[in-house]
């Protein structure tokens, strides 16, 4: 079972008028960019941040604690997709409305976050997705490595088209979701690894929610997590498989767990 120390959050600024925030963030060795994804963070904007570390090697967990954010620890390794997990299920156990996941790894720019979450509060969308690819030059000049830049790019057409939808960028890792998306998706049964991301939005499309992006500034540098080639092809092919499953549900070809209403309360 995780362990968790919970402190006081230098960013809490309570309103319980307008609905709690909850950033989350998914860590592994991040200790050397930590401390600027959150010096980025608008003050009183959110009103706790969870970091969930994933066995790291290096002092995340002791310099997490030392920001004075709630921590909880893996005892091993559960993967990206089962820190997302551990996520989501702390931040519905804190009766949070608005749950923000940003990567402690300083690729995506936290200043953003106010902007997604009053995107969600006035109900224009239900996810909101940072969209990494404004221009070709713009991630090109980010350090985006060409060969992730042109794969996104033939990925996010081919869902766009098989889930009908219009997103500029359907792999980013800063995400912006309302209550009811995380209540009503099926999220548990979900791949423990990086396809957890692309099986989550095919449900949120499933379940009827409305989803959305907003630019995000990114960053590609050496401290900055990104998977290698050989994963992302991986990762490219179970995406395209993940397409394979929601059309063989709407079409009652078969019944998918991950497309089923889940049991949750």
């Amino acid at each position: 079972m995780p362990t968790q120390t919970s402190m006081s959050n230098p960013q809490t600024a309570p309103d319980e008028k307008t609905g709690r925030v909850v950033a989350v963030m998914p860590a592994y060795n991040a200790a050397s960019t930590l401390r600027k994804t959150l010096a980025d963070i608008p003050a009183g904007t959110v009103d706790e941040i969870v970091l969930v570390d994933d066995c790291s090697s290096d002092n995340t967990v002791e310099l997490a604690r030392e920001l004075g954010l709630t921590v909880i620890e893996h005892e091993h390794n559960l993967g990206y997709g089962g820190n997302q997990k551990t996520c989501y299920r702390y931040a519905l156990e804190q009766q949070a409305e608005f749950i923000v996941m940003i990567h402690p790894d300083y690729q995506y720019d936290s200043r953003v976050i106010p902007l997604a979450v009053e995107i969600l509060r006035l109900g224009i969308c239900d996810c909101v997705l940072g969209s990494r690819i404004r221009t070709r030059k713009e991630a090109l000049d980010g350090g985006m490595p060409p060969y992730k830049y042109f794969a996104n790019r033939l990925l996010t057409i081919v869902e766009n088209i098989a889930l009908g939808q219009n997103l500029g960028d359907f792999h980013s890792g800063f995400r912006a979701y309302r209550r009811e998306v995380l209540e009503t998706i099926p999220f548990e049964r979900n791949s423990d690894d990086f396809v957890f991301d692309s099986q989550f939005l095919a449900q949120a499309v499933r379940f009827g929610f409305k989803l959305g992006d907003i630019p995000v500034p990114v960053r590609y540098f050496a401290e900055a997590s990104s998977i290698n080639f050989q994963r992302s092809l991986k990762y490219g092919i179970t995406t395209l498989g993940v397409l394979t499953q929601y059309w063989a549900h709407k079409l009652r070809l078969s019944r998918n767990p991950l497309f089923q209403p889940t049991d949750r309360v």
